[in-house]
């Protein structure tokens, strides 16, 4: 059975996405490189390693291997990877428990 889900053939469709909406595509692009600056204030490697930490948070698995790949090839280390990772973990459980306190205000006010 194929897994449809996550599959690394999809990014081939990017050249479609381009062409159906070229505007969009062009900002997204242009945005896209905010991550690989080398020449701003946070060196390349937290660009990386808060990048990695992101990607877990939206989880996007094609931004997950880009950034674990990049932040190797600017010298990261393993133990940086896993700690973003752990971060990504300790500010979505901080989300989910401030959402959960507005959801019991909604529920009492029902």
């Amino acid at each position: 059975m194929t897994n449809h889900y996550h599959d690394p053939a999809d990014m081939a469709l990017m050249k479609q996405m381009k062409e159906l909406a070229p505007v969009e595509f062009k900002a997204w692009v242009e945005l896209n490189k905010i991550s690989s600056r080398e020449d701003g204030a946070i060196p390349k490697k937290y660009r990386e390693l808060i990048c990695l930490a992101l990607a877990h948070a939206t989880q996007c698995p094609y931004c997950i291997e880009a950034h674990a790949k990049g932040a190797k090839a600017a010298g990261a280390t393993r133990q940086e990877v896993v700690e973003s990772t752990f971060l990504a973990a300790s500010m979505m459980a901080g989300g989910a428990a401030a959402h959960g306190a507005m959801a019991l205000k909604l529920f009492d006010q029902a």
